[in-house]
C-alpha cells in the first residue's frame, strides 16, 4: 500500500506514502480507504490525521497513470472525499510543503486543517486544460471567498499557505503552525474528539454581491488572455455555479465540464506537454544516480548579445561569471547591455535594486584567458566559424583545469570536431542557447561521441538549476530544432515563388498559433545567418534546391531588423513589420524568370507545408537516434521556436492529424511541379507508422 498506518494514543495517523509528490494513485487512495476504514472500526481511536510523507502533502493526480485504467479504479478520488465527508470522527489534515491539485481537494473534504508555514496550496489543473474536478470549484469559494478561489484556479499559480491564512474570513487553514505539523495535528485533534457537528466545507454558503456582473467582467478578462484554451473561461463558469447552484448540483456541473474538456485537442496536447517536459530529463544511458561534476564558477568567452544573455542566466542562479572579451571596448558594451537589461527589469518592478547589484557583483571581466583557469565550466559564444572555434578550444584545452566541462554554444557546427581540438573531448559538450539567452527557455545540450556520461548528467542539472527547458540532441548539422527549421523555411521560399507574399505566409502561420510566421522570424534573427548556411550548403550539397529570393533579399543589404529593411521594412525604433514594394517587385522578378504564373494558395496549403516539413525531418532526426524521442522534438519546438502550445509541438500535432493522413497530404504535395518531390518522400520511420496505423507518441 502506498499509505501507512499507525495509532498513537487515541488518534490515528494515515501518510502518504507515494515518492516523490505522493501522487493520488489508486494503491495511495486503497490505503487511504483502508486506513480509515480501520481507525473506524477501532473504538480506541478518538481523532484521525490525514498526511503525507517526505516533502508533500500530496501533489494531486499520479501522473504514471494519466490515461490507464487504475486513473478512474475504485475508490475514485470523489469517493475517498465521500468517505472522509462521512466519517463519524473528527479528521484532520495536517498539510506541508505542497498541497496541489487533487491534494488540496482531498484537504477541503477533511473537517479541519492544520498546515505548516511555505506550503505551496494550488489547483493547478489549467495548466494541463482542465479545471478541478474532485470539488475544487466548488469548495475553495467556500473557504476562501469567490474572488481568490478564482485567482487561484484560473491562474493554477500557487500561493503560500500563511499567505491564504491572512485572507479576511478565510477558512482554508483552521491553524499555521511552526514546528512538526503532524504533532500539531494531533494535538489539535484531540481538541475536536468530542465535537460534533463535525463541519464539512460543503455545507458553508457561498455569498457574493453583483456577482452576475462579477462574472461577466471576469469572462470578459480571461477570454481575452486565454485565447485559443478553453479551459481558464470553463474555470469561471464551474465558480460562478457555486455561488449559484446547491452544493451537489455544482459538483455535477464541475464534473460535466472536466469529462468535456478531457476531450478537447488543447487538453491532450497541454497534457502531453506535461509529460514531454518529465520525460525530457531522461536519458536512456545515463542513469539518475550518476554522480555529477561540481560547477561553483563559470566562464563566458563573448560578451555579445548571445554571451551577455549566457551569463545572466547563470548570474540569476548566483553563480558566479567570468566573461571574456578580446577588446576592453566590447566588454564594456557587453556589460552595458547586461545591466540595462536588469535595469529594466527594476523599472517594471520585476527585480529590486539590491538584487541587481548582487547579480552584477558576481561577474568580473577579463582580456586573458589565464583568468579563466578556475572555472568550472567554460562556454564559447564567439563567431560561427569553425576556424575560430579551433582557436578557441585549442587554447581552453591548455588553460582550463583537468575536469572542467569545455562548452559551445554552436548553433549548428559539429561538436565532435570541436572537441577534436582538445586532448580531453570527454569533456567537451554543446550548450546551444536561444536568443534572447536570458529569456528563452531551451537549451539544446548536445552529446557529442566522446561526451562523459557525468558531463551530460551534470550539464542537464545545471539547466535545470538556471531554470532552462534541456532537450539532449545528438551530432548533426543544425542539432534537432535549426535542422527542421532550415525545412521549414525551404518550403517557405518555394510558396513565394509559386504565388505567395511573405506578409501571407506569416498570416497563414500566426493563425496557425505560431509565435511568428518564418519570413518576420528571419528578420528577427538576421537573414544573413541563413545566407551564410546556405553558402556552405550550396558547396556541401550542390543537389539540394533552395529557392534563390532569400539570395537575392541579402544581396540588396536586407538583412532584417537590425539593417531597418529585410522581408519587411521596419520604421527605426519600431519592430512593426510593413510590406515592402521593392520585396514584392524581386520576387515577382524572380517568378518570372522562372516561368511561373503565379497561383492562389489558401492558408491550410501554407500551413501543412510548413508543419509536415518540420515533422517529416523530425521523424527523420528520430530514426537516427539524434532525438530520444518524439516528444523531445516537440518541446525543442515548444520553448524555443514559438510553437503554439494548445498543438503540443509538431510530432504531436501530426499524431493529432493522423500519420497517414499527412503521408497523404506529403504525396499531393510531392505532385507539385514546382515544388521538389523529393523533399516530400516520406521519411522510413514516418512511412512505417503510417501503414501501421501507429503514432509518434
Amino acid at each position: 500500500m502506498s499509505a501507512t498506518y499507525e495509532v498513537r494514543g487515541d488518534v490515528a495517523v494515515i501518510t502518504m506514502n507515494n515518492p516523490p509528490v505522493n501522487g493520488l494513485g489508486y494503491e495511495t487512495r486503497r490505503g487511504l480507504v483502508d486506513g480509515l476504514d480501520r481507525a473506524l472500526g477501532d473504538a480506541a481511536v478518538k481523532a484521525i490525521v490525514i498526511t503525507g510523507a517526505g516533502k508533500a502533502f500530496s501533489g494531486g493526480a499520479d501522473i504514471r497513470e494519466f490515461g490507464s485504467p487504475k486513473a478512474i479504479a475504485e475508490p475514485n478520488l470523489l469517493s475517498v472525499i465521500r468517505v472522509l465527508e462521512a466519517s463519524t470522527k473528527p479528521i484532520i489534515a495536517a498539510v506541508h510543503s505542497v498541497a496541489m491539485g487533487g491534494g488540496l481537494e482531498l484537504a477541503l473534504g477533511c473537517h479541519y486543517r492544520v498546515a505548516a508555514p511555505g506550503t505551496q496550496v494550488a489547483l493547478p489543473e489549467v495548466k494541463i486544460g482542465l479545471i478541478p474536478g474532485a470539488g475544487g470549484t466548488q469548495r475553495l469559494p467556500r473557504v476562501l471567498g469567490v474572488e481568490t478561489a478564482l485567482n487561484m484556479i484560473v491562474s493554477g499559480e500557487p500561493v503560500k499557505s500563511e499567505l491564504l491564512a491572512k485572507q479576511p474570513g478565510q477558512k482554508l487553514f483552521d491553524r499555521i503552525v511552526d514546528g512538526d505539523v503532524v504533532e500539531a495535528a494531533m494535538a489539535y485533534a484531540r481538541e475536536k474528539a468530542e465535537t460534533r457537528p463535525l463541519p464539512l466545507v460543503r455545507d458553508l454558503k457561498v455569498e457574493y454581491a453583483n456577482a452576475d456582473a462579477y462574472f461577466q467582467f471576469t469572462r470578459n478578462t480571461v477570454g481575452a488572455m486565454a485565447k485559443n484554451f478553453p479551459a481558464p473561461l470553463k474555470c469561471v463558469d464551474a465558480v460562478a455555479a457555486s455561488t449559484k447552484m446547491k452544493f451537489e448540483d455544482g459538483m455535477k456541473y464541475e464534473r460535466e465540464i472536466f469529462m468535456a474538456l478531457m476531450v478537447t485537442p488543447e487538453s491532450k496536447a497541454l497534457r502531453h506537454v506535461f509529460m514531454a517536459e518529465r520525460a525530457a530529463s531522461k536519458i536512456a544511458d545515463v542513469p539518475a544516480d550518476t554522480p555529477l561534476r561540481e560547477i561553483r564558477k563559470v566562464a563566458v568567452i563573448g560578451a555579445g548579445t548571445m554571451g551577455g544573455g549566457i551569463a545572466m542566466n547563470f548570474l540569476n542562479a548566483g553563480i558566479p561569471v567570468v566573461m571574456l572579451e578580446m577588446k576592453q571596448e566590447a566588454l564594456d558594451k557587453g556589460t552595458g547591455i547586461m545591466r540595462k537589461n536588469y535595469e529594466a527589469q527594476v523599472k517594471k518592478g520585476k527585480l529590486k535594486q539590491d538584487k541587481l547589484d548582487e547579480r552584477m557583483g558576481l561577474l568580473r571581466t577579463t582580456l586573458k584567458y589565464d583568468d579563466l583557469k578556475d572555472a568550472d565550466l567554460v562556454i564559447e559564444a564567439v563567431f560561427e566559424d569553425m576556424a575560430v572555434k579551433e582557436q578557441v578550444f585549442k587554447t581552453l584545452d591548455e588553460v582550463m583545469k583537468p575536469g572542467a566541462i569545455l562548452a559551445s554554444n554552436t548553433s549548428t557546427l559539429d561538436v565532435n570536431r570541436i572537441a577534436s581540438f582538445t586532448k580531453r573531448p570527454q569533456d567537451v559538450i554543446g550548450m546551444h542557447f536561444f536568443s534572447p539567452a536570458n529569456v528563452m527557455k531551451l537549451l539544446e545540450v548536445v552529446r557529442g561521441a566522446k561526451t562523459a556520461k557525468d558531463v551530460l548528467a551534470t550539464v542537464m542539472a545545471l539547466g535545470k538549476k538556471i531554470r532552462k527547458t534541456c532537450v539532449v540532441s545528438g551530432v548533426t548539422d543544425g542539432f534537432i530544432g535549426n535542422r527542421m527549421i532550415e525545412q521549414y523555411s525551404r518550403q517557405a521560399g518555394f510558396l513565394l515563388e509559386e504565388g505567395a507574399t511573405p506578409q501571407q505566409v506569416d498570416q497563414a502561420m500566426e493563425k496557425f498559433g505560431m509565435a511568428m510566421g518564418p519570413f518576420r522570424m528571419g528578420d528577427l534573427a538576421g537573414n544573413d545567418v541563413g545566407w551564410y548556411i546556405r553558402k556552405r550548403r550550396y558547396v556541401e550539397k550542390p543537389d539540394v534546391r533552395y529557392s534563390k529570393t532569400a539570395d537575392l533579399l541579402c544581396e540588396m543589404g536586407r538583412f532584417g531588423q537590425k539593417t531597418g529593411a529585410g522581408w519587411y521594412d521596419y520604421v527605426p525604433g519600431k519592430r512593426d513589420a510593413i510590406p515592402s514594394p521593392a520585396v514584392v517587385e524581386m520576387i515577382e522578378k524572380h517568378r518570372a524568370a522562372l516561368g511561373i504564373t503565379p497561383r492562389k494558395i489558401g492558408d491550410d496549403e501554407i500551413v501543412h507545408r510548413l508543419v509536415y516539413a518540420l515533422v517529416n525531418e523530425g521523424a527523420k532526426i528520430i530514426d537516427e537516434g539524434i532525438a530520444q524521442r518524439a516528444s523531445d522534438i516537440d518541446m525543442v519546438y515548444l520553448t524555443g521556436y514559438g510553437f503554439p502550445m494548445y498543438r503540443g509541438g509538431p510530432m504531436n500535432y501530426a499524431d493529432t492529424q493522423g500519420l497517414f493522413n499527412v503521408v497523404q497530404a506529403m504525396k499531393r504535395f510531392a505532385a507539385n511541379p514546382h515544388d521538389d518531390a523529393s523533399f516530400w518522400k516520406p521519411a522510413p520511420l514516418l512511412a512505417k507508422l503510417a501503414a501501421e496505423g501507429k503514432s509518434f507518441n
